[in-house]
């Protein structure tokens, strides 16, 4: 019956049968069984089918509302029963922007692992931001992820962006003491990898004062790290977050431009599913990572106030 659910669920939300086959890992032909079986048993149609895609009837939409979150529910406790007696182990899919996992979690790694060496870990870097549930990934660290039904967010620390260049191009440039000049230097401005559009946001002070970076275009990157490198090789001035900036800031590689100022773009979130039956390995990476950043400051660091 969980497996007719699945199927049934997974339809429901790809909108075809071989998308739901290719999710679970199985043939289109075995999820349309599924389904069938499943419509027979609750006496009911769950779907209009056609050649190009599934439409949820009346009653599959009403079923849909019902047995989602139980299914859930029911995933997450096999999980939890499947984690060897509460023995963290299996594999633990996680997601992470690329410079932020490289430079601050791959380095928690070993003790992660001396800790726990049943887990394998499944790490994607990727600044974009994913479907948590819907990718079956067990946890994500990031913002600005939608916080879907079933889904847990604790705040790790604050998701500030900063203006920093090279000590280089500072000196061969005029001076910058208010946000008003920025307009006569050369801007390094990052793409959003979802819309394609340049992250500008205002910058800020200590009294929420705001101003727009509006420095000229001298370049653009969809990768926050190929900003850093491009204001270290002196071709202006770039406009990243925190923890791409603060490996460069830190070994004296870039320095901060009008260091009062800061854009705030929330807070770095640590997103999980519900606890209610968290398996063990996701219970414990959770866990760690709180603990990590508590040790090595990681909410001072990353606070550009």
């Amino acid at each position: 019956m969980l497996g007719h659910l699945e199927c049934f669920v997974s339809s429901a939300e790809n909108g075809s049968f071989s998308a739901a086959g290719r999710k679970l890992g199985i043939s289109s032909a075995a999820v349309g069984k599924n389904v069938t079986k499943l419509e027979t048993i609750v006496g009911v149609r769950l779907f209009q089918r056609n050649t190009r895609k599934l439409i949820l009837t009346e009653e599959g939409e009403r079923f849909l509302q019902e047995v989602s979150g139980g299914l859930l529910s029911i995933q997450c406790a096999l999980k939890g029963i499947s984690s060897s007696g509460g023995v963290a182990a299996g594999t633990l899919k996680v997601s992470m922007g690329t410079a932020f996992g490289l430079h601050f979690v791959m380095p928690m790694l070993p003790d992660f692992l001396a800790r726990y060496p049943a887990i394998v870990p499944d790490w994607h870097f990727d600044n974009r931001k994913v479907d948590l549930i819907g990718e079956h990934f067990d946890a994500a660290m990031g913002s600005g992820i939608e916080l879907a039904q079933g889904m847990i967010a604790r705040e790790l620390a604050p998701a500030h962006g900063v203006l920093v260049a090279s000590a280089a191009y500072l000196q061969r440039n005029t001076a910058i003491r208010q946000p008003e000049q920025l307009m006569n230097h050369a801007g390094i401005f990052i793409r959003s990898p979802q819309t394609g559009r340049i992250r500008n946001l205002p910058l800020r002070n200590a009294e929420n004062e705001q101003r727009a970076p509006s420095m000229e275009i001298k370049m653009t990157v969809n990768e926050p790290d190929a900003a850093a490198q491009a204001a270290e090789m002196g071709l202006g001035i770039a406009l990243i977050a925190m923890p791409n900036a603060l490996p460069y800031l830190e070994s004296g590689r870039l320095v901060r431009v009008l260091s009062g100022w800061y854009v705030d773009r929330g807070s770095v979130h640590l997103y999980f599913p519900t606890t209610k039956f968290l398996p063990t390995k996701t219970r414990v990476f959770v866990d760690f990572m709180i603990e990590q950043f508590r040790l090595q400051k990681l909410a001072e660091r990353f606070d550009a106030r």
